[in-house]
């Protein structure tokens, strides 16, 4: 999908070395097309990492895509330049009245506070409600997936007694939702967090419908209001070496971190990765846009409701 994403992201460059086809702003205006408006509320610290593994995902399909990168108003990230974050990201404030055909919202490592503690969680309350009626379908990844679930639906998410820390085989539970189409029965997702959501809090909730479980990860992906929500406990978007990155920054806080499981070659980290999840990660993302986004967003965007 040619991506029209602002003038000079460094994502840009890192996705062209990759063969990876990005259009920017000054290319897509000679396209006579309507883009799909899609916006990033991008919660994670490496923000530059965070926004190349996504446009990397959203480019995979054959329409052209207009992409906003959000920032919390309230909350200034300590491991992004800040002239990069004035040159590329919005405040909420300034996109509140518009309409979006989709809208992801990714993790944010302060999955072991409360919610109510989070220095932004009231702003991310705002964005949560306003997305119920400005935009075609949300996914929200891994404690934004938490946090929708909480301030929705009042699930709770509870403390694991260890860190879920690796990639982990997962399988569907409704084998004819779009999302899955073109899935094998068995597919693989990097996790990492200190959480969970338990599966039999959201089977008690007749406004979601479980998709896919793993038996060591627990619950993977829920949905709400007929797609409008997607909610994903784990990380497709992560690269190769993102896991790699975690466990050795740990190992040099001198954490008691264990090896990621399933992960590398032989579980011996001085062995390369094994990737198993790249061709999912890119299915997923292209099924939600084309069956969530695309076929159900109105092609006049201020119908949204």
């Amino acid at each position: 999908m040619p991506l029209n994403i602002p003038n000079n992201l460094p994502a840009i460059s890192y996705l062209e070395e990759e063969n990876i086809f990005v259009l920017d702003g000054f290319r897509a205006i000679s396209q006579d097309i309507r883009p799909l408006k899609i916006a990033v509320l991008n919660l994670m610290p490496l923000k530059i990492e965070t926004e190349t593994d996504l446009i990397r995902l959203l480019s995979n399909t054959p329409l052209q895509i207009e992409l906003t990168l959000l920032k919390i108003g309230s909350h200034i990230p300590k491991n992004t330049p800040a002239e990069h974050m004035d040159q590329f990201y919005v405040d909420f404030a300034e996109i509140e009245s518009q309409k979006y055909d989709g809208l992801i919202i990714t993790g944010a490592p302060v999955e072991n506070m409360p919610f109510e503690e989070v220095d932004y969680w009231d702003e991310l309350v705002t964005i949560l409600n306003w997305s119920k009626t400005h935009v075609t379908s949300t996914v929200h990844i891994c404690w934004a997936a938490q946090a929708g679930l909480y301030h929705h639906y009042g699930i709770s998410k509870h403390l694991l007694k260890q860190k879920m820390f690796g990639v982990f085989p997962h399988h569907i539970l409704v084998k004819n939702h779009p999302l899955f189409r073109g899935f094998d029965d068995v597919f693989y997702v990097p996790h990492s967090r200190h959480t969970e959501v338990k599966i039999e809090d959201i089977l008690a909730c007749p406004e979601l419908q479980l998709l896919s479980v793993s038996d060591e990860a627990g619950a993977y992906m829920v949905s709400a209001r007929n797609g409008r929500e997607i909610y994903i406990t784990g990380h497709s978007e992560y690269t190769a070496f993102t896991l790699d990155n975690e466990y050795k920054r740990d190992l040099s806080k001198g954490l008691n971190i264990q090896i990621p499981r399933n992960y590398y070659q032989g579980d011996n980290p001085n062995n390369d990765p094994v990737v198993r999840w790249k061709a999912h990660a890119n299915l997923l993302f292209s099924n939600w846009l084309n069956y969530f986004v695309y076929q159900q967003t109105p092609f006049k965007i201020e119908e949204i409701r």
